[in-house]
This record gives structure tokens, sequence and C-alpha cells, in this order.
């Protein structure tokens, strides 16, 4: 972590307390401890808040809120207030329906490079499997076991198998190597230098949800700074839940749109940080 600097945690969230709580949970048994931690808030009403507040009582200046007004899903707009507020040298990105696992901070670590992003996976669990994730379950490491997702029906498939740890190490870091999934910016589980996000103007604000992350990641390459996959190495465990504010069509708008700035080696957005 030497050539890293500072570190923070940017986690996104909407009106999901229960969610972030076990977020917050997971954070803290990172093997990597020395980062800070921002919330970056699309518009949560008083549950949120109350339970930032308790956290906060407990993390101290370890952890801060952004909060911005409910106005439609505007979630890179507050991920662009979290960048241009930080004070951080290195940036992890994680969405606050996904808990790390416990070497996730240290994985993201351990890959960056100055001109370089990580970009992680997900291991997806049903809503019954969801539900089924407490605290304490969090607190032990009991639901990041290959056992405890075998038995909420996890592991599916064998890339679910792959990030839960089920095969030799080297399997992982060799899938990593050879996967043909490409290397774009995944909001859920991503990071680089906050500097590479100031060169491309941070997140396109025109995007709403649906692969509104996507687009930077393009942005990113075209501007000489690389994906990495740890997408096998530091998986997060994303809990289901309903997304009332999800609609198909603009989920095809956003993939039609990064594609188009991915062939024109577009490198910035006017919709970003500066224009804040």
């Amino acid at each position: 972590m030497g050539t890293v600097g500072s570190v923070e945690v940017v986690v996104s969230t909407y009106n999901h307390p229960r969610a972030l709580d076990l977020v917050l949970h997971a954070l803290l048994r990172q093997s990597q401890p020395d980062f800070r931690i921002c919330i970056a808030d699309d518009g949560s009403g008083p549950q949120t808040a109350e339970l930032i507040a308790a956290w906060q009582q407990r993390l101290g200046p370890r952890l801060r809120h952004i909060w911005q007004a409910d106005r439609g899903f505007r979630k890179n707009r507050i991920l662009n207030k979290a960048i241009a507020s930080s004070t951080a040298d290195y940036l992890v990105f994680l969405d606050g329906d996904c808990l790390p696992s416990e070497h996730f901070v240290a994985r993201h670590l351990a890959l960056a490079r100055p001109r370089r992003f990580c970009t992680g996976g997900v291991i997806r669990l049903t809503l019954a499997a969801s539900e089924a994730v407490q605290a304490p379950g969090v607190d032990s490491g009991e639901v990041f076991t290959p056992s405890w997702l075998a038995s909420h029906d996890a592991l599916r498939n064998t890339s679910a198998r792959l990030k839960a740890g089920l095969y030799p190490p080297w399997a992982s870091h060799l899938a990593e190597r050879l996967t043909t999934v490409r290397r774009t910016w995944n909001g859920g589980n991503s990071s680089t230098a906050r500097i590479n996000l100031i060169r491309v103007n941070g997140f396109d604000e025109n995007f709403g949800y649906g692969a509104e992350d996507i687009e930077l990641g393009f942005r990113l390459n075209n501007a000489g700074i690389r994906g990495v996959h740890l997408r096998y190495t530091a998986p997060v465990l994303h809990l289901e839940h309903r997304r009332d504010y999800a609609h198909p069509d603009e989920r095809v708008r956003n993939k039609q749109a990064a594609r188009q700035a991915l062939r024109q080696g577009k490198t910035t957005t006017t919709h970003g940080i500066v224009e804040l």
C-alpha cells in the first residue's frame, strides 16, 4: 500500500438501510483496515440517516456521509460529489448492496498501479439467500464460506465456484488472466487512483439506471488507464432486492451510448465533476 497513499471506500446507497448496515459490518472485518469510508447517498430517507449516524458514533471521522435530494436515479452525480470532495489518493467503489469479503480492500490495493483501474465480480444471491444474511454471519465470515453459499444455492456455475474459493487459489488467478470478459468498470466492485477519475472528469451524469458505470471504464481505457481483473480473487456478495427505479429501455440506451464512447475514443465527459 505504500505506493497507493491514502484510501477511501466509496459506498453508494439509496433507501436500503438493512443492506448498507451489512456492508459496513463487512468493511469492519477487512484484513487491510487502513482506509476511510464515504457513503454516497442518492437521496435516502430518515432510516438510512439514523443508521449512518449510529455508525458515525462507532467509527468517528473514519466515516463520512454525503447526501443529495431524491430527484430520481442520480447515482453518477453523487459519486462525482464523493470524488470531488475526497482527500484520498486511491478510491475503491462498492455498491450498498454488495458485501465485500475479508481481503477485498487488500486485493484492490495489491493490484493498484498509477495508470490502471481494477474491476471485480459478484456472486449473486437469490432473494431468499439475501434475506437469510444477518450481521452475525457477516461478522464471523460464515456467509462468505463455500458451505454457506452452496447451501443457499449461490454456487450454480463454475464462475461462482471460482469466486467462492472452491478451487485452489492458482485456478482463480489463472481465470482472471484468461477470462474473455471485457475489463469494464463495475460500479459495485472497482477501484483506481482518484487522479485518474479527475483526468476523465468522473462519471457521466446523463446516465440513468442500467450500465451507467460501463461508460466510465471505456473512457478510462481510451485515456490509457487500463483495466485489470480481480474478478475471481476479490468478489462481493450481491444482495437481491426490488428496483422500482429500473427501466429496461434506459439500460439499452445507456449501453448504446457507452459503446459509442468506446468507438469514438472518448476520454472525458461534459457532464461530470467539473460541471458540479
